[in-house]
């Protein structure tokens, strides 16, 4: 559905997003996944129309997309990192004018509006304005007003950056449900665990180059399913066996402490692109 072909994108001297080519199939939940800087964000706003290609082409269904071409921007939503919401408005105000802007009618303003908040489960708060609500809630009214014009595509950049571990997995809850109703789903993230339980398939990035796509199973089968952890001149240090028994039998060399576990995401990324995991 989503096509990326030899995508780049510079700004001067630096490639932020480097021959970057992916296909991303209709009805996918699939996460971008990578450090801060990695050039997921720059990444999503040539998605969005925002900022065009330096090289390559993305294309939704053989049509190749242009910030000129209203026909591929409306099948988008665009949930950013930081807040795009009206702060002096209501939840309910919010989402009209996001409506008007697409040109629903008016008669079908209102009926989407008060069905999105009560999908969120903002119906309870629709008339206080959204600067007064929790940065959970703002995070959910900004994907129901992104659903607004009924997109099939929803772009998502860092969407639970910032938020405590109950609203993360509430927005989590409500991301599944949209999943589940069909809806194509472009996830930008650093959060590991978030990509994990959300993502049926997963591309990761890192300085601008796509390192490995698969299922998050497939890529840490990829580094290794179990580690061999210790700390050692000030370091920890892990080593990546296909069992348990092969990591045990690699602790015994004579560590007096050591950790054996199975690998987790994180693990693998550290693994797959030679780098430590950044902030």
């Amino acid at each position: 559905m989503i096509l990326y072909k030899n995508v780049t994108k510079r700004y001067g001297a630096l490639s932020a997003v480097s021959d970057f080519s992916l296909e991303i199939e209709r009805g996918e939940f699939f996460g971008l996944l990578g450090p801060n800087g990695a050039g997921k964000t720059t990444l999503l706003r040539m998605t969005s129309t925002l900022t065009a290609p330096s090289a390559g082409f993305i294309s939704i269904d053989g049509v190749r997309i242009d910030r000129n071409l209203t026909c591929a921007k409306r099948r988008l939503g665009v949930v950013p990192q930081y807040s795009n919401l009206e702060n002096e408005l209501s939840a309910l105000q919010n989402l009209e004018y996001h409506g008007r802007l697409y040109g629903l009618p008016a008669g079908k303003l209102r009926r989407r509006s008060e069905e999105l908040l009560e999908f969120a489960g903002l119906s309870g708060r629709k008339n206080d304005k959204a600067k007064t609500f929790s940065g959970g809630m703002r995070r959910k009214l900004m994907i129901v007003k992104a659903l607004m014009h009924e997109p099939d595509i929803l772009l998502l950049d860092e969407t639970s950056a910032a938020l405590d571990a109950t609203w993360r997995r509430r927005i989590w809850d409500l991301l599944r449900e949209l999943h589940k109703q069909g809806l194509t789903i472009l996830l930008t993230t650093h959060y590991m665990e978030e990509a994990q339980t959300l993502c049926s398939r997963l591309g990761m990035i890192d300085s601008g180059t796509l390192r490995r796509t698969g299922t998050s199973e497939e890529i840490i089968r990829e580094a290794g399913n179990f580690v061999l952890e210790y700390f050692e001149n000030g370091e920890t240090t892990r080593h990546f066996f296909d069992s348990r028994a092969d990591a045990l039998a690699g602790a015994s060399r004579g560590l007096n402490e050591f950790k054996v576990r199975e690998a987790n995401l994180e693990d693998a990324f550290i693994r797959l692109t030679q780098k430590r995991f950044r902030d």
